[in-house]
């Protein structure tokens, strides 16, 4: 038998869960599609550092790793909860991912958006995977930020050259008809060199298969839209929030806006909204609006929904752009200038509403619940097939790397005879000092 195919998969988790909810999407779909494109049995490793990563399930033979974690702090990270400087906590992640990877043995590693993670703490083991033949790949949202804050940002770990030097290909989980990382400059030359767009990764997103809360059942509507509400249950509009830890000013006028007659309002805070906020809209919530913290299924309520109000955040437009639920995004303001880009380039594509939070209010909100609500959002015009598309890339990999390897030497390190030769010419990773801050914008 065939040796069994291992991939791992990592993201750095600091705000929100995009980065968890984003690999755990492509766990799904690799394990889906690759036995068959590769002949072997799939199994694999999700590193993460979110303690909010264990509620999701992943498939058969997969596992979450889950790392002591950081939170944003001016300037850069703190740990979330050890007792520990950072310089201490970015040792301690990086030994344990060594030590992971190492007993692992991947054919295949996702990073997930920044090459070395926190304060370089990949470094070492991309230089010890790369050894053993594994490829690597760099997943990449389509937004990231304004080009020069980016620029500084691949400044800060080591230049773009360090990173093309480290990845074997650059996934953009975009269309780039919608939006081109490369066009703007946020994915430098070097790295565009080894950037292929996979479209968004929206269709056959794995379901988690919640109940819909008590008091908004309805029939699901599909993206053909060809099922209506079932005779007696109850239409409803939906806000949601992502995570939550950030939507709190979106949530506030949410909660007073009127849902449109014969609907109720469903808010979905995200289970990172500050418990004291949470439970304010709770009270201030009128009779016609339900506001709860989670829901296992938000595709399935957003695909029930008469109308979605959300954030820009890749996942929640990447799970909505499957329906043609029709959505008002109001981007978050601050922090990065990722959402704000996002979101106002798929209105120029036809695929949302955009709005900006300053101009928004209760009045505007319920406005736009009135005259969009139950009117279907062809989207078929965009790229959304980025979860078929991904095990193709990685068959394509992990065949390449197959056929470059040398013949087995049972020896516990390689020599300079028998060691792999880097993928595609790309050279090894040179260990460049990084700064602890390196990524002190990112999320």
């Amino acid at each position: 038998m065939r040796r069994r195919l291992r991939v791992a998969l990592f993201s750095h988790d600091s705000l929100g869960l995009g980065h968890i909810r984003r690999n755990r999407a492509l766990a799904f779909a690799l394990a889906r599609d690759l036995p068959a494109l590769t002949g072997r049995e799939v199994s694999g490793l999700l590193i993460a550092s979110s303690p909010e990563a264990a509620r999701f399930d992943l498939p058969d033979g997969w596992d979450w790793v889950i790392l002591p974690g950081v939170t944003p702090a001016p300037g850069g990270y703190v740990p979330r909860a050890l007792a520990s400087s950072l310089q201490g906590l970015r040792a301690l992640r990086a030994a344990a991912i060594s030590a992971i990877l190492d007993q692992q043995r991947p054919e295949l590693f996702i990073v997930d958006r920044h090459p070395f993670g926190i304060g370089g703490e990949l470094s070492e083991a991309i230089d010890q995977v790369r050894d053993h033949g594994c490829r690597t790949v760099l997943g990449l949202r389509e937004v990231l930020d304004t080009p020069s804050v980016i620029a500084a940002e691949w400044e800060k770990v080591g230049g773009p050259k360090r990173v093309a030097d480290s990845f074997d290909e650059v996934w953009i989980y975009g269309d780039p008809d919608v939006y081109d990382p490369r066009s703007t400059g946020e994915v430098p030359a070097t790295l565009a060199a080894r950037a292929v767009t996979t479209g968004y990764l929206s269709q056959d997103r794995p379901d988690d298969g919640g109940a819909l809360p008590e008091g908004v059942e309805a029939a699901r509507v599909g993206s053909a839209g060809t099922e209506s509400p079932g005779v007696g249950s109850q239409r409803f509009v939906l806000t949601c929030l992502g995570g939550g830890s950030d939507g709190g000013s979106l949530a506030a006028i949410a909660v007073e806006a009127e849902p449109p007659d014969g609907h109720r309002h469903l808010i979905v805070t995200g289970p990172q909204m500050d418990a004291e906020e949470f439970d304010e809209l709770r009270e201030r919530a009128g009779a016609a609006t339900t506001v709860i913290r989670h829901n296992d299924d938000i595709p399935g309520l957003v695909a029930s929904a008469e109308g979605v109000v959300c954030m820009g955040g890749y996942n929640t437009l990447a799970e909505l752009m499957a329906t043609d639920t029709p959505a008002l995004v109001v981007p978050r303001k601050g922090h990065r200038a990722e959402q704000p880009r996002r979101a106002f380039a798929l209105a120029a594509a036809g695929a949302v509403d955009a709005h900006t939070i300053d101009s928004l209010d209760a009045d505007a909100l319920s406005e736009w619940f009135a005259g969009r609500a139950g009117c279907p959002n062809d989207r078929s015009h965009i790229d959304l097939t980025g979860l078929a598309t991904v095990p193709r890339l990685a068959a394509e990999l992990v065949a390449d790397a197959r056929a470059e390897a040398p013949a087995f030497v049972p020896e516990a390190a390689p020599t300079a005879a028998n060691r792999p030769t880097a993928p595609r010419g790309t050279a090894t990773s040179a260990r460049l000092p990084i700064t602890l801050e390196e990524t002190s914008h990112a999320v």
